[in-house]
C-alpha cells in the first residue's frame, strides 16, 4: 500500500485538531492524566521504595553546627595522682530528616546497646522544627563503643545504592572517669547531665568539688558551623570555628593513698561498733591541709546513681552534732590564756553539781575528789569542767569559741556547709554555758573541730583548713586554696603549750580516760568526746563518740579527728575512735617520715 504524500497527512492531523470541542476536551484528559501518572509514581519511589535513601539527600544540602567541647580539667591530689581525669569519648549525634522514617527501630538499638532512654531517643530521632538537624542522643561514650553502635548501624541500614546509613555520627565529647571509685567521693562528686526531659542538657558537675569548681573545671565549648552537601562538608564553602577553651587542673592536698587508707580504718571502726556512720580528718598541723577527709558510708563516683542522693554529699561539712568533750581543751586553754587557769590548779570536784534546771554529774559514779586542771581533763569531769569555767567573766568563753571557728564556715569550697551553732546573746543563758563549757548546748562540724583543736597544736594559731593546692575560684566567685588561707592567734603559745601538756595526760594508761589511742615510740596529745545526739530536735538516746588529739606532742605534725555516730550502748570515745585514732596517726607519721621526738611524756599531777 503506498503511503499518504505529506500534505495529505497535514490535512487529517488538522480536522482532527480543528474537529468539534468534545474531541479536544478528551485529548487534554488525556494529557493530563499522563502528566499525574508520571507524578505519582515518582511519589510512590520516593516515599514507599526508597524513602531512607531520598531523605538523606535531601537532608545533606545546608550548614551544619557542631559543638567542639573543651577537655575538662582533672582532680588531682596533692602528688599528682588523678582523682578524676578525662578519656577520649564521643557524643552520638542524629539528623532526624534521616532518622525520622526509621526512628523506632533505631531508638530500640540505641537504648539497647547504650543505655539511653528508649522514649526520648525515638523523640529526639522524630523531632521537628528549627534545630532539629543536630540532636545529642547519648553523650560522653567510650571512643570504641560509641563508634561501633554507629558503624553497626550504617551497615544496618544502607540504601539501596550500598551507601552507609547518614543520619547517625559521633562527634568528640571527652568522659570522665573516677579510677579511684569510693575514694574521696565525697568529696570529687561527679558529672552528669542537668536540665530536663525533652531538652538539650549540658555535661555538668552534680556534687562535690565537680560541682563547686564546675567553671573553672569545665573551660568552654567551642563550635563549628560548615557548609555540607551529599552529607560531606563542602572543601571550599563558607566555615566558622570558634575553638574551645580547655578546663583548669584542681590539685587537692588530699594524699590519695592515706584517703583510701582512712576510709577502710573508719569503715571496720563503725562497722565493728555497730555505729551508723563515721567521719575522719586528717590535717597537716602547721600548714592546715587537709591529707585525708573520710566519710562513711559512702558511694562509687564511677556508678553514682545505685545510691542514695544523701551519700553525694560530704558530712565532715553538712553535718553538726555536739562535740561532747573534746570541747573541753576549748575551754581549758581558754581559761588558761585569759590567765585564769594552770595545769596544776587544785579543784574539789563533788560527784553531782545542783545547777539552776537540772544537775550536772560524771559519765562514772564518785565522791568528792580532788583533782587538777589537768585531772579534770585527764579524767574528762564535766563537773570539774563547769566549776573551772565559773572564772569566766560573761561572754569571754563565746569569744574564744568563735576566735577558734566555731560558728563559721570553713570555707573550703565544698557546697551545703554549715556554720554549726554558738548560741549567742540572750540564748546563752547560764544553764547554757554550763553545757558548752564541758560540749553540749552547741554544735559542730568535723571540719570545724578539727581545725579549733588544730589551733592548740599549733602553738595557739589558727590556720584555715584547706582542701585545694594554690588558689581556684568556685562557682560562688570566692577565692579559695593554700595561697589565700589566712590565719590567726587564738591563744597566747605558752597558753597552747600547757593545754597540750593536760592532753598529753589523757592518754596516759595511769591517769587518763584513753590510753588506747596512744602511738607506740611517740607523745601524744588528745581527747575524747561522747554526746547525746540531737535527731530531729530531740535528744534520740544514741551517742556520738569521738577522739581528737595530735603527734607529736611537744612538736606536732599532724592533727586527726575521728567521730562515730550512734555506736552500740556502751561505747565510749577512748574505746572506739582513740583505737581508730592510734591507726590512722601511726600511719600517717611513718608515711610522711616523721621520726619520734625522744623525750619523755610530762607527768604533771592529775590530783593532789
Amino acid at each position: 500500500m503506498s503511503r499518504p504524500a505529506p500534505s495529505r497527512l497535514r490535512r487529517r492531523t488538522g480536522d482532527v485538531l480543528r474537529g468539534s470541542p468534545h474531541r479536544r476536551m478528551q485529548i487534554g484528559f488525556l494529557l493530563i492524566a499522563i502528566v499525574l501518572s508520571v507524578f505519582a509514581a515518582r511519589l510512590v519511589q520516593l516515599q514507599g521504595v526508597d524513602p531512607r535513601s531520598y531523605a538523606q539527600m535531601a537532608a545533606a544540602e545546608g550548614q551544619r553546627t557542631v559543638d567542639l567541647p573543651a577537655t575538662r580539667g582533672e582532680i588531682l591530689d596533692r602528688n599528682g595522682k588523678p582523682m578524676a581525669d578525662t578519656v577520649d569519648g564521643r557524643m552520638v549525634v542524629a539528623d532526624p530528616k534521616v532518622t525520622r522514617a526509621i526512628a523506632p527501630e533505631l531508638a530500640t538499638i540505641l537504648s539497647e546497646r547504650l543505655g539511653v532512654d528508649y522514649f526520648e531517643t525515638l523523640r529526639r530521632l522524630r523531632i521537628e522544627g528549627e534545630g532539629g538537624r543536630f540532636q545529642y542522643i547519648a553523650r560522653q561514650v567510650p571512643a570504641s563503643k560509641a563508634e561501633k553502635v554507629v558503624a553497626d548501624i550504617q551497615e544496618e541500614f544502607k540504601d539501596e545504592k550500598g551507601r552507609p546509613f547518614a543520619g547517625l555520627m559521633t562527634e568528640r565529647d571527652p568522659l570522665r572517669t573516677y579510677p579511684n571509685k569510693t575514694v574521696a567521693a565525697n568529696l570529687v562528686g561527679f558529672l552528669g547531665e542537668n536540665g530536663k526531659a525533652g531538652e538539650d542538657r549540658a555535661i555538668v558537675g552534680l556534687a562535690g568539688l565537680e560541682d563547686s569548681f564546675n567553671t573553672y573545671l569545665s573551660g568552654k565549648d567551642g563550635e563549628a558551623r560548615y557548609e555540607v552537601g551529599a552529607g560531606n562538608q563542602i572543601p571550599l564553602g563558607d566555615s566558622t570555628v570558634t575553638p574551645a577553651v580547655d578546663g583548669k587542673n584542681l590539685t587537692l592536698t588530699i594524699d590519695r593513698d592515706l584517703q583510701f587508707y582512712t576510709q577502710r580504718v573508719l569503715q571496720q571502726t563503725v562497722t565493728k561498733s555497730g555505729g551508723e556512720s563515721g567521719i575522719a580528718v586528717i590535717m597537716d598541723t602547721r600548714t592546715g591541709e587537709l591529707l585525708a577527709l573520710a566519710d562513711y558510708p559512702t558511694y562509687d563516683a564511677a556508678d553514682p546513681y545505685r545510691y542514695d542522693k544523701e551519700l553525694y554529699r560530704s558530712s565532715a561539712l553538712t553535718d553538726v552534732y555536739e562535740p561532747g568533750s573534746v570541747e573541753k581543751v576549748l575551754t581549758v586553754s581558754a581559761l588558761v590564756d585569759a590567765g585564769l587557769g594552770f595545769k596544776e590548779q587544785r579543784f574539789k570536784v563533788p560527784g553531782q553539781l545542783n545547777r539552776q534546771d537540772r544537775p550536772i554529774g560524771d559519765y562514772w559514779d564518785h565522791g568528792t575528789l580532788k583533782l587538777t586542771l589537768a585531772g579534770i581533763l585527764a579524767k574528762s569531769s564535766n563537773v570539774g569542767t563547769v566549776l573551772a569555767a565559773d572564772q569566766f567573766k560573761k561572754g569571754q568563753l563565746r569569744d574564744y569559741l568563735t576566735r577558734f571557728g566555731l560558728g563559721a564556715r570553713t570555707g573550703l569550697g565544698l557546697g551545703g556547709e554549715t556554720r554549726g551553732i554558738v548560741p549567742q546573746g540572750a540564748a546563752w543563758t547560764s544553764q547554757v554555758g554550763d553545757r558548752i563549757a564541758f560540749g553540749q548546748s552547741l554544735s559542730v562540724n568535723a571540719v570545724q573541730m578539727t581545725a579549733a583543736v588544730n589551733t592548740i597544736a599549733n602553738g595557739g594559731v589558727r590556720v584555715d583548713p584547706t582542701l585545694v593546692k594554690g588558689s581556684a575560684r568556685t562557682d560562688d566567685g570566692a577565692e579559695i586554696g593554700t595561697d589565700v588561707a589566712t590565719s590567726r592567734r587564738v591563744i597566747s603559745e605558752d597558753a597552747a603549750r600547757e593545754t597540750m601538756l593536760m592532753m598529753e595526760r589523757v592518754v596516759d594508761p595511769d591517769a587518763g580516760v584513753a590510753p588506747r589511742a596512744a602511738v607506740p615510740g611517740y607523745r601524744v596529745a588528745g581527747k575524747t568526746g561522747t554526746a547525746q545526739r540531737v535527731v530531729d530536735r530531740r535528744y534520740d538516746g544514741s551517742l556520738s563518740v569521738s577522739f581528737a588529739g595530735f603527734a607529736p606532742a611537744d612538736d606536732p605534725r599532724f592533727t586527726i579527728y575521728v567521730v562515730v555516730h550512734a555506736p552500740r550502748a556502751g561505747s565510749g570515745g577512748g574505746s572506739v575512735a582513740g583505737p581508730a585514732f592510734a591507726k590512722l596517726m601511726s600511719q600517717t607519721l611513718r608515711r610522711y617520715g616523721v621520726a619520734p621526738t625522744g623525750t619523755e611524756p610530762n607527768q604533771t599531777p592529775v590530783e593532789w
